[in-house]
């Protein structure tokens, strides 16, 4: 489990002030994030019975902002014109987060952190954080789909495959209803446990999940597991060896199965084979890279574990219909079908 390390000085403000946490909605932001983060620290509004926090929309340009899935703020205040000293700062990004490298922005990010703001992030807001060399040093988490194209582009992060990371005055979180985790272990933090758990059920979040907890846990399903166990394991050892990845006899010799058996178990689950199964994840880690980042195609054919270009050239074109150098700009629109693992769901 990743360790909480939250600094004594990000205690709520003296007084009567309430705690601001700007939040900068970034085109095409993840609503769901944007709404689990928020809704925790209305719900401790309205239980402590004052106002204790207060969140400002903000934005690029001070305009409306479009969410991934079409909701729109119309009412944001643009970065540049937004209060001078805030005690948390949130970005919350989705697809394409390399588009918010602007100069203007990241000097403004820069400026925040030296005059004391936590910086946290929701999705692939830690991207536009560590574009601006604000997370070098740091630990962090981000959406699992993209946490090949961070650790490929950001070495100086130590990434976590956790649902949120508190390292010090950097809040990163994968996105989706973790950031409700997030929102409540600061309210934890700074209210203590009462407030925390108040506004968890008022919220009908049913338990406080650690920072720690992984992503994708093995233990449980939402809706019920879908495949065996020397399945899943099967698939976890794919997903961990895909630079260098296992021969089949290397892999059943790690599970204790026979060849026939690990074939037999792959055909009626997913209906093909362990070589064409593992295939399939280096395909879709690569056309993450592909997408996310502006690494040389010969980098993902490589970080991928294909041997050389032209073969990974074929073999993705076979996969997804068309070349990697053409999927890096057609690829990217529309993002509702850009490169979800097939995987994922088993």
């Amino acid at each position: 489990m990743v360790e909480t390390e939250f600094d004594p000085d990000l205690s709520p403000p003296p007084g009567e002030t309430a705690c601001t946490l700007g939040m900068l909605l970034l085109p095409g932001f993840n609503a769901m994030a944007a709404h689990a983060f928020v809704d925790p620290f209305r719900a401790a509004n309205y239980l402590r019975g004052t106002a204790i926090y207060r969140w400002p929309f903000l934005s690029l340009d001070g305009g409306a902002v479009t969410a991934s899935n079409g909701l729109c703020v119309a009412r944001t205040t643009a970065f540049a014109e937004a209060e001078a000293e805030m005690d948390f700062l949130v970005i919350n990004a989705s697809w394409a987060p390399e588009r918010f490298r602007g100069r203007a922005l990241q000097g403004w990010l820069r400026r925040q952190a030296r005059m004391g703001a936590v910086l946290c992030a929701l999705d692939t807001g830690a991207f536009v954080l560590a574009y601006a060399g604000l997370l070098d040093g740091y630990r962090a988490a981000v959406h699992y789909e993209h946490i090949a194209a961070f650790r490929e582009l950001f070495a100086e992060t130590a990434l976590d495959e956790s649902l949120f990371v508190l390292d010090h005055d950097r809040l990163t979180c994968c996105g989706g209803m973790a950031a409700a985790d997030m929102a409540l272990e600061i309210i934890r933090l700074q209210q203590g446990l009462d407030l925390a758990n108040g506004a968890g059920r008022y919220i009908f979040h049913e338990r406080l999940r650690p920072g720690g907890e992984g992503q994708s846990p093995t233990t449980r399903e939402p809706v019920g597991y879908a495949a065996p166990a020397r399945l899943r394991e099967a698939i976890v050892l794919m997903e961990r060896n895909l630079e260098q990845p296992l021969k089949i006899t290397e892999l059943v010799a790690r599970l204790g199965l026979s060849q026939r058996q690990l074939e037999r178990l792959f055909r009626l689950h997913t209906g093909v084979s362990p070589i064409r199964y593992y295939v399939d994840v280096r395909l879709d880690r690569a056309r993450g890279l592909v997408t996310q980042t502006e690494l040389p195609i010969v980098a993902v054919a490589a970080a991928c574990g294909f041997g050389n270009a032209v073969q990974f050239t074929r073999t993705y074109k076979r996969r997804f219909g068309l070349a990697p150098s053409k999927d890096r700009t057609e690829g990217r629109v529309p993002f509702q079908f850009r490169s979800f693992p097939s995987h994922a769901g088993v």
